[in-house]
């Protein structure tokens, strides 16, 4: 995996500026959610990648090379990617404002650096990918990121 250091940057530092500069009613590209909905929703995989939230691998055993190659991979998510863990319409939002989401986002990308620095070999289950380690969490993250970009027509 390429530029792991260039994508856990703009996790780092990059992607809430640009989150934070879209327009709460954008219209989406694709999907159900709205801008601070997705934001919601972004905060809860970081979560699942720092083991904040702990989750059991869905995906059989033996389909977990391909979905790891995929991962591994510059291939982006297809657009309308079903997602068997979320419910047919969006959550409603759990925070006031846009920005309260962000903030919480950032929290939570702080939280995944601090885990992962802390305990070098760290590796946490994802439902869909199995158990990461820090640069797969990072690829993961970083392709989860700029998916819902598109989403929302920034590219």
């Amino acid at each position: 995996m390429e530029n792991i250091e260039q994508k856990a940057q703009f996790l780092r530092s990059e992607y809430t500026p640009i989150l934070s500069q879209l327009d709460a009613n954008v219209a989406r590209k694709w999907g159900k959610m709205n801008v601070q909905q997705m934001i919601e929703h972004m905060s809860d995989y970081v979560r699942i990648a720092s083991g904040k939230t702990p989750v059991a691998t869905i995906t059989p055993e033996e389909k977990l090379p391909r979905m790891q190659g995929f991962l591994a991979s510059e291939k982006p998510f297809m657009e309308n990617t079903p997602n068997s863990l979320m419910p047919d319409e969006p959550l409603p939002v759990k925070h006031a404002t846009k920005e309260d989401a962000i903030n919480e986002l950032q929290q939570e990308i702080d939280h995944f650096f601090s885990v992962h620095e802390g305990e070098a070999g760290r590796r946490t289950a994802n439902p869909f990918f199995g158990g990461l380690d820090f640069e797969q969490q990072v690829q993961l993250l970083h392709k989860h990121a700029t998916h819902h970009l598109r989403q929302f027509g920034v590219e």
